[in-house]
């Protein structure tokens, strides 16, 4: 259902084609807002948004690489372009590539770094300049994870990622908040998606060690999201929201 929840925000949310990125880009286009929905997939990015359309809101598809930093600032020229302003910046965009640290090669480390970490970055800091330009305050928010609380196999190079952007949110309160814009993560853990329904054990393995009793939805993610960019959250800046159904708090290994 279309509500007026976000009636005139404007949103970026990279690596939205399908997912997380897809769900939080759905219920903001229904709460409201107009969304740029980006994806390195042309083909994912303009179904995602053709869904979206379909139910009746207002969102365009800009495919490309959400680690480029020219094509980041396209993406914010786009958003003002198109819809007159840029209020919300979600950088949900990220990779996981797995691998033993004793082995890791530099290019699978480089590769994370460039997507999860410098698309974060260059993300908030271009969307903050249109922000500030404006005058009108905003939101800023980065997709964090459970590894970055808690160690996980094969990913001492992903985790790393994860607890540096909550740092970044952390630190971006001093920068950011005398514009009035918010700057918090949402820490994800075992989360359904295209991705992970992959693994035949997933959900099975994921039910058995949540104390909840089973894994996150991307509606439960998109939920924490749209929490922490409405106005209703407009106090809460420099925070990180963990959507894990407890499971840090046991932290029981599925491996």
């Amino acid at each position: 259902m279309i509500t007026d929840k976000f009636s005139g925000q404007v949103a970026i949310i990279t690596g939205a084609g399908q997912g997380i990125g897809f769900e939080i880009a759905k219920q903001l286009s229904l709460a409201g807002a107009d969304v740029l929905l980006n994806d390195l997939s042309e083909e994912l990015a303009v179904q995602a948004s053709d869904t979206i359309n379909g139910l009746g809101c207002n969102c365009y598809p800009i495919a490309g690489d959400a680690s480029d930093i020219d094509f980041i600032q396209q993406m914010v020229d786009e958003a003002v372009q198109r819809y007159g302003k840029l209020t919300i910046a979600v950088a949900n965009a990220g990779i996981t590539l797995f691998g033993d640290f004793l082995n890791y090669p530099a290019q699978s480390l480089q590769s994370v770094m460039n997507v999860n970490l410098q698309g974060s970055f260059f993300l908030a800091q271009r969307a903050a300049r249109q922000i500030v330009k404006q005058k009108s305050g905003g939101s800023i928010l980065f997709m964090s994870s459970v590894t970055g609380h808690q160690a996980h196999q094969d990913l001492a190079a992903y985790g790393m990622t994860k607890a540096a952007l909550e740092m970044l949110a952390k630190s971006l309160v001093v920068e950011l908040s005398q514009h009035q814009i918010t700057v918090n993560t949402v820490a994800p853990g075992a989360t359904l998606t295209e991705r992970t329904m992959e693994d035949a054990g997933y959900q099975k393995t994921w039910a058995r060690i949540t104390p909840m009793g089973r894994a996150a939805t991307v509606e439960d993610v998109a939920n924490a999201v749209l929490f922490l960019v409405s106005p209703d959250a407009r106090h809460i800046t420099g925070q990180n929201l963990v959507v894990d159904g407890g499971w840090t708090a046991v932290s029981t290994s599925p491996y």
